[in-house]
């Protein structure tokens, strides 16, 4: 384009803005230039900072591809809760973080000091938000920031997060939580804001475990951080973003003591109701009772569990399965009461069930089946008995007959006496012949008792199927509760000792 080309229009635009932009540096302050104060004082420094108040609409850069470094750090100053059924975290923190305004220096001498504060809303400050906030920030609202005379810029505010957080509740209450809380701003893309740390990470646990006054039941171990940016398609919207993951660890001792102590009681206490008769009824009775007593425990310390629908406690697996046992243990008493007084009824055990519980089972319990010999006092009992029973029974002329042989001086009495002795030898042969049968009566009763309270093969072996189904029983309560209780504190001091 020539010189003709160059209309009075095209001059009047350009004289304007350049005017524009003379006015515009010269009425502003920038790193260049530094604010004048005509005396060391607080009114004068915040006249001097009329112009710099106009400017609070934008980012405070002198070239616009110049991106604002915000320092971000925080102090955790009390864990308020966890709740888990919503996967809350409730935080107290106070949260500091700056920046430079390149809009702003003056000479501390001069003005009278290095620092001010003044009312945030007089100021552009970043739109800095923590991506996990769930809830409305209750905490007290601080309307002042600090303004240096480097032109830094620091906001602290204190605030109450409820903060989202993906709970791993499986080894509670030996659990340990590792919650994030991610800044960044909402709208400035990665181009405009950079997030950075504001303190070292070190000294932001170190100083929040110093200041911490409310943890409640949980214990801050570490504090950790990254910075990354966030990108879903394009890289020039990507958002700076710095994220502090807090690892919390849950005071166990309060579980312990409600919880898994009066429940290892209680199935200690059924463990050892196995040395009870297991034909008596108060054994029986005895295990009703121990289940009702841990149903009403499950019921008034339900509240001490996590609800979520995440993970399934290992805590809850355990006081299912001791309950569990407790009703089966209940069961095998009823089985075994039964086979106790209904063992004579049943058939023979069949050969499988005599092979697998008998033979092998009765092997590893230590109750192997041994079959029961007839005794000598019994077979000699029976040969007595048959013996009486072939006896004949000799008739009363014979008797007759047999005492005149073993009488033969006696002289021979009239006919009466003859008459009368017949009777009397018939009245003695009756009652010889009652009492044999009477014996034989009382003898066939002792076998009944005998073998009642001895009982048959058969009811023998169903008896000792129930001893060894108790002793196998017994023998799995005691692998179980070993094998948890070992468990329970293996986790208890892996967790504990991270």
């Amino acid at each position: 384009m020539g010189p003709k080309d160059l209309s009075p229009q095209w001059f009047h635009s350009s004289f304007c803005w350049t005017l524009v932009v003379l006015v515009i540096f010269t009425s502003v302050p920038c790193s260049g230039f530094q604010l004048n104060c005509s005396e060391p004082s607080q009114p004068t420094l915040l006249k001097a900072l009329d112009p710099v108040f106009n400017l609070k609409a934008i980012r405070p850069v002198m070239n616009m591809t110049t991106r604002t470094s915000i320092h971000t750090y925080f102090t955790l100053y009390g864990i308020l809760g966890v709740d888990e059924k919503a996967q809350l975290l409730r935080t107290y923190i106070w949260l500091s973080f700056w920046w430079m305004n390149e809009f702003i220096s003056w000479d501390p001498v001069q003005c009278g000091t290095h620092k001010i504060s003044l009312p945030r809303d007089q100021f552009w400050v970043p739109d800095i938000v923590i991506n996990e906030f769930m809830d409305e920030n209750k905490a007290p609202s601080v309307p002042y920031v600090y303004l240096y005379s480097d032109g830094k810029v620091l906001n602290s505010v204190p605030v109450k997060v409820v903060s989202s957080c993906n709970l791993d509740i499986y080894t509670f209450p030996f659990d340990i939580q590792n919650c994030t809380l991610s800044f960044n701003s909402y709208i400035h893309k990665a181009r405009d804001i950079k997030m950075k740390l504001g303190w070292s990470i070190e000294k932001i646990t170190e100083r929040s475990k110093k200041v911490m006054t409310t943890m409640g039941e949980w214990e801050l171990l570490d504090i950790t951080y990254h910075n990354y940016s966030m990108s879903d398609y394009d890289d020039s919207k990507a958002i700076d973003e710095i994220a502090f993951h807090i690892r919390v660890r849950r005071r166990a001792t309060l579980y312990v003591v409600n919880l898994l102590i009066p429940s290892c009681f209680l199935i200690t206490v059924d463990l050892f109701s196995f040395l009870l008769p297991p034909q008596s009824v108060d054994r029986s009775s005895f295990k009703m009772t121990l289940i009702l007593g841990y149903t009403v425990f499950l019921l008034i310390m339900n509240d001490l569990l996590p609800i979520t629908g995440n993970t399934l406690p290992l805590l809850n697996v355990f006081f299912s399965l001791c309950l569990a046992l407790m009703v089966a243990s209940l069961l095998e008493t009823i089985l075994i009461t039964n086979l106790l007084h209904s063992s004579a009824d049943l058939p023979p055990v069949p050969r499988w069930m005599h092979i697998l519980i008998l033979q092998i089972i009765g092997f590893l319990v230590f109750l192997p089946w041994k079959p029961k010999e007839p005794r000598d006092a019994d077979m000699k009992m029976h040969e007595v008995v048959a013996e009486v029973s072939k006896t004949p029974v000799e008739a009363p002329e014979k008797v007759l007959a047999m005492e005149k042989v073993q009488a033969p001086e006696k002289v021979q009495a009239p006919e009466e006496v003859q008459a009368s002795e017949k009777v009397q030898a018939q009245e003695d042969h009756q009652a010889l012949e009652e009492l044999r049968s009477l014996g034989k009566d009382l003898q066939a009763v002792r076998l009944l008792v005998e073998k009642h309270q001895g009982g048959s093969p058969s009811s023998e072996e169903w008896i000792q199927v129930g001893f060894v189904i108790d002793r196998l029983l017994f023998g799995l309560y005691i692998l179980f509760i070993s094998v948890s209780f070992i468990t329970i504190i293996i986790i208890w001091v892996n967790s504990y000792g991270q």
